[in-house]
């Protein structure tokens, strides 16, 4: 008896056009891979004791307190150096009032450089927010008491200004109940 049986034959798996492909899919994957960069910023609490506060200019507070309408600068701690109002752009019609971070910027900066004639290094700030404050309003002013950028002879350059940054709530304004 004859059996019409064929042989099966192995099948060959020829790979070769699935390598091809992964040897071109990899590296276009990769390129095309968007990386995220996030940026933490360190914090520190204000300090509860008074070791702190002891005597010496560089142990003095310097306190930046945002509110709604403005940003004061005080140094030392209840000294006023500067009350910065909100600056008003109209856009659309519409007027946008906004926090004026050149003029904090100038003022730290000035403060910085009187320091820096004493020859102390001060690094840290305390940064007192009002309620309602937004908070892209609290995260631009720890980027502009971080950092300002300057004019070194044809470059702008960043210059660190304070950065070890203190958070904490401010107190109610005077004359305000």
């Amino acid at each position: 008896m004859f059996s019409n049986r064929r042989e099966e034959e192995e099948a060959d798996i020829d790979i070769t056009a699935f390598m091809n492909l992964m040897i071109v899919l990899v590296p276009v994957l990769l390129m095309s891979m968007v990386f995220n960069h996030i940026t933490i910023l360190e914090l520190n609490l204000p300090e509860l004791t008074g070791a702190a506060t002891a005597s010496g200019e560089e142990n003095r507070q310097l306190e930046v307190v945002v509110r709604k309408a403005e940003i004061e600068v005080y140094y030392p701690s209840g000294n006023l150096v500067k009350s910065i109002p909100n600056v008003e752009k109209e856009t659309d019609g519409e007027v946008d009032s906004r926090h004026d971070y050149k003029t904090l910027s100038a003022v730290l900066q000035e403060i910085k450089k009187q320091l820096a004639a004493k020859s102390i290094d001060k690094r840290d700030a305390l940064l007192l927010s009002e309620a309602g404050v937004n908070y892209q309003s609290i995260v631009s002013t720890m980027d502009t008491l971080r950092m300002a950028k300057t004019v070194v002879v044809t470059d702008l350059v960043d210059v660190e200004l304070f950065p070890e940054i203190s958070l904490g709530d401010a107190p109610k304004k005077k004359g305000k109940s």
